[in-house]
């Protein structure tokens, strides 16, 4: 990629598609998507380890311009998502606008000419590179060294960054880790040619990866050691195969899908009630998991292991029918004691004891704290976005970020959900981006930059709705720093964020048009 574009779109998932789609749809035809795999998918394509699927119902968790008759299941596996992804790409006219095995390697604001500078290189070689110095996705990378494939640059004038927020790895901090003489891998970069059968394999967390794919992982392995930190909630999954009349009536009557989806959407969105408004709530939740424990485990000390004590809903809540059963199973050891070291392929836990393991799993989940790498992105006057992070990540409307004009995210801070489909706020999100691309060229600003003053209210009213909260009753979780701040999730409704999202609001930013600033640009529209 080396030509100048007006807008670069960064990621091929929900997001990326979505506001490509919706551009084109508006007439825009001069932008880029950088992805840096070989195929379409964000997450879904990254993510496939086996038993990996969405915890959301299919019907809701798709576009709503785009409703699919065909989906098998009430929750589709990742092979069904991806192949749905592709699909939107293709109907579209997406492919073209595509740039497979494109590494974002950072992008600077020039503020001279009100565009972006965005780098890129090669993904494959980037990642043999990393491969070869041990260096992990996220860790800044040494520009000095020459070994380092080429860059090349072109000019934005506006990037959106489709990254999504749980898209870099996260490595537990252990001692001797690297010197782990077995195979091992993180969940999201499964090793499927690693024959598991009869080996002795060690799993590293217990979050939503891990219950999806530890009841796979112990069908095959000889053993099956767990390490978990904290046990989460779990309630059974109602899913089941889609029916043939049911698909076929969806097919025939699009508007029986589409009320069967806003069904869907009604049920979940009540659930806020329980983590906004009313805590007490979710102990109906509470005593659903419980009873989810007694029926599927009859051992009173794995019962006891598993069953978490902190409030229901302070993490994040899975669903799993196969998890439990599976911690059953003879060859599996559910470990609570922690990990001292690592030493060759002997675990050390925190009694002494050693293991002997071939296979070491990483379930460790992501860095939701920084969902953007360090040296990455560049603002006004050169300032890093993780800088301007340093007490937590935020921004206006989850969407733009005062110092980094022209600049939007898509799935940014507290616009994660905790009870409904994140497509819903992807589709908000690019409504507000659309138009505020809209309203720069109708009035020929050459950028828009959130008033810091906007940004810092609008993330008071937001925390104080949080400090309320069921995330904030005492548990340590991936939606709050290390500061005791929630940079993840939305405290509301989601159709509070979609009717926040509808206009884009430009009296709350500084537009510049041509080379003088307009302080309040409510007077030029």
């Amino acid at each position: 990629m080396s030509h100048n574009t007006k807008i670069a779109i960064i990621g091929t998932g929900f997001s990326g598609l979505g506001m490509g789609i919706k551009l084109k749809e508006a007439g825009y035809h001069d932008f880029v998507i950088l992805e840096q795999s070989d195929d379409i998918g964000g997450t879904w394509h990254e993510n496939h380890y086996p038993g990996c699927a969405c915890d959301v119902q299919s019907a809701l968790y798709s576009f709503s311009f785009e409703q699919n008759p065909n989906w098998s299941r009430r929750f589709a596996q990742q092979p069904e998502i991806q192949a749905y992804l592709k699909h939107c790409a293709e109907k579209y006219g997406l492919m073209q606008h595509i740039c497979f095995n494109t590494h974002v390697a950072g992008a600077r604001y020039d503020e001279a000419r009100a565009s972006w500078t965005v780098e890129t290189c090669d993904s494959p070689k980037l990642w043999a590179y990393m491969r070869e110095l041990g260096v992990k996705p996220g860790d800044k990378l040494d520009r000095s060294d020459e070994a380092l494939p080429e860059f090349q640059s072109f000019r934005a004038d506006i990037v959106v960054s489709g990254m999504g927020g749980l898209s870099t790895p996260a490595y537990p901090d252990i001692k001797g880790l690297e010197s782990f003489t077995g195979k091992s891998f993180h969940s999201q970069d499964w090793d499927h040619g690693y024959d598991l059968r009869g080996k002795r394999v060690a799993v590293i967390g217990t979050g939503a990866s891990a219950i999806q794919f530890v009841p796979e992982v112990a069908k095959r392995a000889a053993r099956l050691d767990l390490y978990q930190r904290t046990p989460p909630w779990i309630m059974p999954k109602p899913d089941r195969a889609i029916r043939w009349w049911e698909s076929a009536l969806f097919r025939r009557l699009p508007q029986t899908l589409n009320a069967y989806r806003q069904s869907i959407y009604w049920l979940l969105e009540g659930r806020v009630l329980g983590f906004v408004g009313n805590p007490q709530i979710l102990k109906l939740g509470e005593l659903q998991a419980r009873r989810h424990i007694r029926n599927q485990i009859s051992d009173p000390a794995l019962r006891k292991k598993v069953t978490p004590e902190f409030h229901f809903g302070c993490k994040r809540v899975l669903i799993s029918n196969n998890y439990y059963p599976a911690l059953a199973r003879d060859n599996v050891n559910m470990l609570t004691v922690g990990i001292r070291q690592v030493r060759g392929n002997v675990i050390v836990d925190n009694t002494g004891r050693e293991r002997e393991v071939d296979c070491l799993i990483y379930g460790t989940g992501f860095k939701a704290q920084e969902p953007i790498p360090a040296g990455m992105i560049f603002g006004r006057d050169g300032q890093d976005l993780l800088d301007a992070w340093q007490e937590g990540a935020e921004a206006y409307k989850g969407s733009v970020i005062a110092g980094f004009p022209n600049f939007f995210m898509l799935m940014g801070p507290n616009t994660g959900l905790g009870h409904s489909s994140m497509v819903y706020m992807i589709e908000s999100q690019i409504q507000y981006v659309l138009d505020a691309i809209r309203q720069m060229d109708h009035n020929g600003w050459k950028s828009v930059e959130v008033k810091e003053q906007a940004q810092s209210h609008y993330n008071a009213r937001i925390h104080s709705k949080l400090s309320g909260s069921v995330w904030h009753t005492g548990c340590q979780s991936w939606y709050v720093n290390e500061n005791g701040k929630n940079t993840t999730l939305w405290p509301g409704f989601t159709w509070q964020f979609r009717q926040q999202t509808r206009q884009f609001d430009a009296r709350r930013y500084h537009c510049e048009a041509g080379t003088a600033a307009v302080g309040d640009a409510a007077a030029a529209i």
